[in-house]
């Protein structure tokens, strides 16, 4: 694979796309959260003549219609895909190969097909191994994700100010690149080309996991909980829980495979983190005080830098 600079952006503002874009026919395959509000924001900027869902319950896809996601539903992908020039897959990366394979030869000549994982690597190699030759793929991450899920908790404005990635390879077409590239920026996204391996390396550290912490520490409690039955221990809870732990709430089947696609990144970067909470729990049992302080203090002038 090619490797991309990290943090190379746009000089375009958010909501202002570098070129035109538009497409006859796109299909979303997932149509939640993210799938869900891209389509809204393609039906209202008129960014697509058509745009098809294709997912599992027919309740949500039935919700998807109602609330402007998409314009219609099927239920069989093939179907689905058959007269699309742009297919977006929005299911949990664990599902790509199945869908791919499943599907990937309905597609016309042309094609391109698009994703918005927060894997990437190994899932973009898989990508360009599975689609046709004639198909083109271009990898993509909107970092927009909250904790809800569902097409009822999508919004238009769900990708605006926001970073997207895109993590083209050698085989990348650049024509499809660009459409890509115009697509997300007319969602408001602020987007960046990154290597996929690198991708999976940055967004393990940043985004894996704190998800790994925050479930952790909830599960933590519960332990807790366990050795104090008379009291409940969440009643007691402040800001501070819920602000630390708020990710936790998000879906354990999207997040199970995204911990499992990098798992090598976040294995290694868990270790970090054990060797930091190691040497805090150290320092509280010598009961060294100004080295606290210190390692706190180190934490707070990092932290501070998120807010500028």
């Amino acid at each position: 694979m090619t490797s991309q600079p990290l943090g190379r952006s746009s000089s375009v503002m958010p909501g202002q796309a570098s070129a035109s874009v538009h497409f006859k026919q796109v299909t979303i395959i997932g149509v939640g959260l993210i799938g869900g509000s891209l389509g809204m924001l393609l039906k209202r900027d008129g960014l697509a003549d058509s745009v098809v869902g294709v997912g599992r319950r027919i309740e949500n896809l039935k919700t998807a219609v109602e609330l402007g996601a998409i314009d219609r539903y099927v239920l069989d992908a093939k179907d689905g895909v058959r007269d699309a020039d742009l297919v977006i897959l929005a299911t949990p990366v664990d599902t790509y190969e199945r869908h791919l394979k499943d599907w990937g030869s309905s597609l016309r000549a042309g094609t391109i097909v698009s994703d918005v994982g927060s894997v990437k690597g190994a899932l973009v190699e898989q990508a360009e191994k599975v689609l046709p030759n004639t198909v083109r793929f271009v990898g993509a991450h909107p970092i927009a994700g909250k904790e809800k899920t569902g097409v009822a908790a999508g919004s238009i404005t769900l990708f605006k100010g926001a970073r997207c990635i895109l993590t083209p390879t050698q085989r990348t077409d650049p024509q499809a690149l660009q459409n890509i590239r115009a697509l997300w920026e007319a969602a408001g996204s602020i987007v960046l080309t990154m290597d996929p391996m690198l991708h999976d390396k940055v967004l393990g550290a940043v985004s894996h996991l704190p998800h790994v912490a925050a479930f952790a520490l909830i599960n933590a409690l519960t332990e807790v909980q366990q050795g104090t039955p008379e009291l409940d221990l969440l009643a007691y809870s402040g800001g501070g829980l819920r602000d630390t732990t708020r990710i936790a709430a998000s879906s354990p089947e999207m997040w199970r495979d995204i911990f499992l696609w990098n798992r090598d990144n976040l294995v290694a970067q868990i270790e970090v983190y054990e060797g930091r909470l190691r040497e805090l729990k150290r320092l509280i049992q010598s009961g060294d005080g100004p080295a606290i302080e210190q390692e706190l203090d180190r934490a707070k002038c990092v932290r501070e830098q998120l807010n500028r």
